[in-house]
């Protein structure tokens, strides 16, 4: 689950990463990114962790 630290939503995240069971996850807070960043800010969405994540566990 990838969220930006300032996003209003963000609380909503972290509550249901809590509730994942198993070790096939992972939690990245994006610092000082809102929502929006994260669609089109190529400078913050963490494109190296998607890719690391995925490559382990598809």
């Amino acid at each position: 689950m990838i969220h930006g630290e300032k996003a209003h939503s963000c609380y909503f995240t972290r509550d249901k990463f809590k509730k994942l069971k198993g070790d096939n996850k992972e939690l990245l807070i994006i610092p000082g990114a809102v929502h929006t960043d994260l669609y089109d800010n190529m400078d913050v969405i963490p494109f190296d962790r998607i890719e690391e994540f995925l490559r382990k566990y598809l």
